[in-house]
């Protein structure tokens, strides 16, 4: 039986979706209902499927409504159910170019290098944590506009991921961060498992750069007031040693507010 779907409106028609099971920390879809189609951003683990459509049941919708599927990288939490989604027979599937190959099954995609902290938490995997392959219908780079909720910038957020993404979504003061930061015991901090910590770090400061007010993670509770700050000095519990992102970043001393 399919879990009740966990939902929390985190903006105007914008819904945080939980992802039960696995060790993932508070696992998190998206999901935003557009008058004419829904979009989601990430889709949670290979059997997540039937809680996504369960959710878009609980919220008036079915599955012939996905119209977009973004995904925020290739890990096997995020895009694990997103080839069976996409046999839903509708939806456009949108993924970072530089992450396209990994997606497609094409490429393996790198594996995380872990700091002594992160070993401690986690086994190392032998090899990447990649999802079934799926079809990439549009691959997309920064900057790039997507019809979502009025319109949604793409970040290019290499560090996590080669071709990691976020979108930006300032008619409603969003950013959906994937897996560069997260929301650990009340903190925003530096998302862990990285292919390259520095770049994650640096891109953990072109999200903040959009001075959005609300973050929806990949992982952990959304923040509601003053995310944009909150994410610029977030910390790194981590890290050998531990820091902060904007401590550690060697472009940190750039204006606030300005585009690395």
């Amino acid at each position: 039986m399919t879990a009740q779907p966990d939902l929390l409106e985190i903006a105007p028609s914008l819904y945080r979706l939980r992802i039960p099971d696995g060790e993932a920390h508070l696992l998190n879809s998206y999901v935003w209902l557009g008058p004419d189609s829904v979009a989601l951003f990430d889709t949670g683990w290979v059997h997540s499927a039937p809680l996504v459509e369960a959710a878009l049941h609980a919220l008036g919708r079915s599955r012939k409504d996905v119209g977009q599927v973004v995904l925020s990288h290739f890990h096997e939490d995020h895009a694990g159910a997103a080839a069976e989604i996409a046999a839903w027979g509708n939806a456009e599937i949108i993924a970072g170019a530089a992450e396209a190959p990994v997606v497609r099954g094409v490429d393996d995609g790198p594996l995380p290098r872990f700091t002594a902290a992160e070993k401690t938490i986690h086994s190392e995997p032998t090899e990447p944590p990649r999802a079934p392959a799926c079809r990439v219908d549009t691959e997309v780079v920064d900057g790039d506009i997507l019809p979502i909720a009025g319109e949604a910038q793409v970040l290019h957020l290499p560090g996590h991921t080669p071709g990691s993404i976020a979108l930006h979504l300032p008619r409603l003061d969003v950013v959906l961060t994937g897996d560069t930061v997260a929301e650990f015991n009340g903190q925003v901090v530096l998302g862990v498992f990285n292919v390259d910590r520095a770049e994650t770090r640096h891109s953990a400061l072109s999200i903040a750069a959009t001075g959005a007010r609300i973050a929806g993670f990949g992982h952990g509770e959304p923040v509601m007031a003053d995310a944009s700050a909150r994410i610029e000095y977030a910390q790194d519990p981590f890290a050998d040693p531990p820091t902060t992102a904007r401590s550690q970043d060697p472009r940190a001393g750039r204006p606030a507010g300005a585009r690395p």
